[in-house]
């Protein structure tokens, strides 16, 4: 829904008012996490797969969280400080976005008995079962999982906003 060049141009925007010039912005590969804040680089960084489907004021909010971050600092995680200086700064969001995810760049597909679709980024390393089908680990739902290729031209697909 986004242009990537709008985006960059709202963030540093942003991290010029909010925050001292030491501080930068990039695009990084996430594929299921918006944004992070790098305290040791102090650098702002956003999803471009997912920044680029996200409305503006999506990504306005999930950068204001990432400088609520950088300002209250590494030790403050997601608590009281750094909630005071989130809603501060006009961050109306919680801890974690509910937002889509690449999910088409998950090279780990995976289903359940029932015919649930799971997906990861990285192989999994152990058995898995399905969460919608038992809330804890059970043998009669697990879910097998085969690899797919990610393509140049679906990478490309993502990046556009849609």
């Amino acid at each position: 829904m986004t242009d990537l060049i709008d985006v960059r141009r709202e963030a540093e925007s942003l991290l010029r008012q909010l925050l001292d010039d030491s501080w930068s912005f990039a695009f990084d590969n996430a594929k299921r996490r918006a944004g992070a804040c790098d305290y040791l680089r102090k650098r702002i960084t956003l999803s471009r797969y997912l920044a680029a489907r996200y409305d503006a004021e999506t990504n306005r909010q999930t950068v204001l969280h990432e400088i609520a971050h950088a300002i209250a600092g590494a030790a403050a995680g997601h608590g009281a400080e750094w909630k005071r200086v989130a809603r501060s700064l006009g961050y109306t969001g919680g801890v974690t976005h509910r937002g889509e995810t690449a999910t088409e760049l998950a090279p780990w597909v995976g289903v359940c008995p029932a015919g649930h679709v799971a997906y990861r980024h990285r192989k999994a390393t152990r058995a898995t079962s399905c969460a919608r089908c038992a809330p804890t680990f059970d043998e009669r739902y697990l879910i097998s999982w085969r690899r797919r290729e990610i393509t140049a031209a679906t990478r490309r697909a993502a990046l556009t906003p849609r």
